[in-house]
C-alpha cells in the first residue's frame, strides 16, 4: 500500500478545499440550521439542488479523478503536514475567511464576481495563481490581479450529455430563461415578445426558468428539443448552456454584451463588456443584442440550423482532459 508519504513526493494527490455558497437568510447565523434542514427539503421537490459553486467544483474535481489523479477534498491535517505542497481553494470567498495554512495556493474558480471586493487578495504571497473562466471575466480580473490569473474552464462530460439528435423532436424551441435582474421589465421586453413571436410564426416552444428544474428533467427537454434559446445577461462559463450543446442542441443566445450585475456601477463609470456565452462558435448558433436584433438573428439561425455542430464545438474546446491539464499544470508549477 502506498504512503501519504510516498503519494506526496509522487505528485499523484490533489489537495482542493471547498466551501459551499452560504448567507444568512432571516437571521444571524441561521446559515448552520440551513446545513441541517436542507437535505430534508431537497427530497421534497426538483428544482436545481446544487448551486453553481457546487457544479463548477464537482466538474472540477471529476475532470481531475477521470485524469487518474487522487484528490483530496477538505484535509487540513495532511496539508498541514506537507506545508510546501501547493493546495487549491475553490468556492464562496468566506473559505478565505481565518485561512492560516502556509501552503502555496491556487484560488478559484468562483470566489468574487470583481476584483476589487478583494483588491489585495494577491498581495498574500501564499496565494500564487487565481483561476477565471470567461475570456470576458479573465480581462476584468487581470487589471487588478496581474499575471497571477489563468485562464480555465469546468470541462463538460460528452458521455454525461449525449447526442440527442436522434430522438424523436416535439419542441421547436426550448427557452431557457435565466433572466437575474430587473425580471419584470425584461419579462415584458424580451421573453414574452419572443414567446409569442415564436407562436405566431407556428414553433412548438416550452419554456423553463432557472432554479425551477431538475437535470433530469432538463435532459429530457433537450432530447425532445430541436434548438435552445438562451436568456441571460451574462455567465462567466454558462454549465447549462454547454449542455445542450454537448447535447447537440444549437442555441440562440440572448448576448446583450455587457455585465448587467448591479455591481458594476460599483465599480466603473460605463458599462463593462461581458457575454452570455463566453464560450461560443458559428457552429453552435447565432446570438441577438436584443428583441429588435431577434428577428434577423431567428432567420439567419434557421437557415443554419441544419449544418450546426454545437457537440463538435464542445469537444474540442470544453473537454474534461483539457480542463484537467490546464488546472494541474499551474497546480504543480507551484511546488518549489
Amino acid at each position: 500500500m502506498i504512503s501519504q508519504a510516498q503519494l506526496i513526493a509522487s505528485n499523484k494527490v490533489i489537495l482542493l478545499f471547498y466551501h459551499a455558497f452560504e448567507r444568512d437568510k432571516y437571521v444571524r447565523h441561521d446559515r448552520y440550521l440551513q446545513r441541517l434542514v436542507r437535505p430534508l427539503y431537497n427530497l421534497t421537490h426538483h428544482r436545481q439542488k446544487q448551486t453553481g459553486f457546487d457544479v463548477s467544483f464537482n466538474l472540477l474535481k471529476r475532470a481531475l479523478v477521470k485524469a487518474g489523479w487522487i484528490v483530496r477534498v477538505n484535509d487540513r491535517a495532511l496539508a498541514r503536514k506537507y506545508p510546501n505542497y501547493p493546495v487549491g481553494l475553490v468556492g464562496f470567498p468566506s473559505i478565505l475567511d481565518g485561512w492560516e495554512l502556509p501552503n502555496p495556493a491556487i484560488l478559484g474558480p468562483s470566489l468574487y464576481d470583481h476584483p476589487m471586493l478583494a483588491p489585495g487578495l494577491m498581495k498574500d504571497a501564499r496565494f500564487r495563481k487565481h483561476l477565471v473562466l470567461a475570456p470576458w471575466h479573465y480581462e476584468m480580473f487581470r487589471l487588478v490581479y496581474g499575471d497571477a490569473c489563468v485562464r480555465w474552464y469546468a470541462g463538460i462530460d460528452t458521455e454525461e450529455w449525449r447526442d440527442s439528435s436522434t430522438y424523436k423532436k416535439d419542441i421547436d424551441f426550448l427557452i431557457y430563461d435565466k433572466i437575474r435582474w430587473n425580471y419584470d421589465e425584461l419579462s415584458r421586453g424580451l421573453l414574452q415578445p419572443i414567446r409569442k413571436h415564436l407562436q405566431r410564426s407556428g414553433f412548438e416552444t416550452h419554456t423553463i426558468r432557472y432554479k425551477f428544474h431538475d437535470h433530469v428533467t432538463y435532459r429530457r427537454l433537450l432530447q425532445r428539443s430541436r434548438a435552445m434559446i438562451f436568456l441571460c445577461e451574462h455567465e462567466t462559463q454558462g454549465i447549462a448552456y454547454q449542455e445542450a450543446l454537448a447535447s447537440n442542441v444549437p442555441i440562440l443566445a440572448w448576448d446583450n454584451g455587457f455585465w448587467l450585475d448591479p455591481l458594476w456601477k460599483r465599480f466603473s463609470e460605463s458599462k463593462i463588456p461581458a457575454s452570455s456565452v463566453p464560450f461560443f462558435s458559428a457552429e453552435c448558433g447565432e446570438t441577438f443584442r436584443d428583441f429588435s436584433d431577434f428577428e434577423r438573428a431567428l432567420t439567419t439561425f434557421l437557415a443554419r440550423l441544419a449544418n450546426l455542430n454545437p457537440r463538435k464545438y464542445v469537444k474540442e474546446n470544453l473537454s474534461m482532459k483539457d480542463s484537467a491539464k490546464i488546472f494541474t499544470s499551474e497546480y504543480f508549477a507551484l511546488i518549489s
